[in-house]
């Protein structure tokens, strides 16, 4: 039997709405990364493909968590990083689920991204587990079920909130106005930054850095339940 794959899918964005730079956040690869990857093979891709860019500012804020530490070093995932593949040609039988991971890039450039939409879409109308954190619910935005309609509509959902968002002019709209907006029943963690995780069937997302593992092991506990 073949080990099922999960595509991480990462920003292309390098540059804020205020002209900032940022890229993917660190922790929130790197945690879900290293309790996926024992399990099952993990392709990357982004919009523009290889070596998507990084936020520098969580390498600096990260640079005494371990497993940061190594997934900035793992010769392996340099590798996967290196050979990270356009949206454009993935296949969505290839794999078992799609998780987006956070940084402020996704709401730039994935949230309006018809490809990473029909991905989604695609991985959601297929029955297969649909995850983010942070700021990746904004790569879910786009994408609908088999009748047309948002896969976020009346889902138990989460993504950074508002009063996390540090610099609202860095994002061109707010994650948590824009769940709420397309009917999802948003939910957080009262305190900023504090964990969260959300399941609603085979959507699952996260809070923020601090929900990443968590939504890594809700993603391996379904796919170990199928």
């Amino acid at each position: 039997m073949t080990t099922p794959a999960i595509l991480f899918v990462f920003t292309s964005a390098n540059k804020t709405s205020a002209g900032r730079p940022t890229g993917w956040y660190l922790p929130e690869a790197a945690h879900p990364y290293y309790v996926l990857a024992p399990h099952f093979r993990i392709d990357f891709a982004s919009p523009a493909g290889p070596n998507p860019p990084v936020d520098q500012g969580s390498i600096q804020a990260f640079a005494k968590d371990a497993q940061s530490v190594q997934f900035l070093n793992d010769e392996t995932v340099k590798s996967k990083f290196a050979n990270t593949k356009t949206l454009a040609d993935v296949n969505e039988k290839d794999y078992a689920a799609i998780f987006y991971v956070g940084g402020i890039g996704p709401m730039l450039d994935l949230a309006s991204d018809p490809v990473s939409a029909k991905l989604a879409s695609q991985f959601y109308q297929a029955g297969k587990i649909t995850a983010a954190v942070c700021h990746g619910p904004g790569g879910l935005i786009g994408a609908v079920d088999a009748s047309g309609k948002s896969i976020i509509a009346g889902k138990s959902v989460t993504g950074l909130s508002n009063t996390e968002e540090a610099n609202k002019d860095d994002v061109p709209f707010l994650l948590e106005d824009k769940l709420r907006d397309l009917g999802g029943l948003y939910e957080k963690n009262p305190e900023n930054y504090g964990p969260k995780l959300v399941v609603d069937g085979i959507l699952i997302t996260g809070q923020n850095p601090a929900s990443a593992v968590l939504v890594g092991e809700a993603i391996l506990k379904a796919l170990s339940a199928k």
